[in-house]
């Protein structure tokens, strides 16, 4: 349950339109239900605003099946990050409303709008081998509720791609900026910019990248002011993050 929803139960409780054994009931499993093999935080959008995220990666199919219909259940939205096709093909028929980014690899359900600020987030990436990040990044924000903004393969390589979207960038409340090989972009976007920059390393690049440490250990170390960073990959976190910023 959301806020919204226990808001309208305890409205209806005091207007005699719901008895208080019924609420009682709704409520019971507030706290978390216990699916055998994965215990679901049902509390969580009321403390975060956010219902449980979930991460698919080295779940069964049906473990993710039952999760999905677990949530859709109690009226969720949903969203599953680093899913499979075939978990998708599982799930569609528990909702009309299901989709599926094979870019990101994310299931999302929308059952209810969420709050949407009037201001954006921009995403930016160095390169289209980083797309797979960069669109689950952009995936969770607008998930979350968030106008996204793709500025997509503007690397230092050729960063005269870069000026010709400042302006898309700088009108961005936060931006996300993606980037493997030696992970120089987010140090560029944070000299040229007066907003918060979330850096995400990428495991793209030869061998001496070292599956995304050398992007990680440049961004760490970054002259640039006002830039923080999540772990390689993790285009979630970021997403996420730039929510929570933008929802202030």
């Amino acid at each position: 349950m959301n806020s919204k929803q226990i808001t309208q139960l305890l409205k209806s409780v005091q207007d005699g339109g719901v008895a208080v054994e019924d609420a009682v009931a709704q409520l019971k499993d507030l706290d978390y239900t216990d699916l055998g093999h994965s215990r679901i935080d049902n509390h969580r959008e009321l403390r975060t605003r956010c219902p449980e995220v979930i991460f698919c990666e080295g779940k069964t199919v049906q473990q993710v099946y039952d999760i999905i219909k677990h949530m859709l259940g109690r009226g969720c939205n949903v969203l599953g990050t680093r899913a499979t096709e075939e978990m998708f093909e599982a799930a569609r028929g528990l909702s009309d409303k299901m989709e599926y980014n094979r870019i990101a690899r994310t299931i999302s359900v929308k059952t209810h709008d969420v709050e949407s600020p009037e201001t954006t987030i921009a995403i930016v990436c160095a390169g289209t081998s980083d797309l797979p990040v960069s669109e689950e990044a952009a995936i969770t924000a607008e998930f979350l509720g968030n106008k996204v903004e793709r500025v997509f393969d503007v690397g230092v390589a050729g960063i005269h791609r870069l000026y010709g979207s400042l302006d898309v960038i700088r009108s961005a409340r936060v931006v996300v900026v993606v980037a493997g090989m030696e992970g120089a972009l987010p140090s560029v976007v944070g000299g040229l910019v007066d907003k918060p920059v979330i850096a995400v390393p990428t495991s793209v690049g030869y061998g001496a990248c070292f599956n995304g440490i050398s992007a990680l250990l440049g961004m760490l170390t970054s002259c640039a002011s006002g830039i923080t960073v999540v772990n390689i990959d993790n285009g979630f976190g970021a997403g996420y993050a730039a929510s929570m910023i933008n929802m202030l």
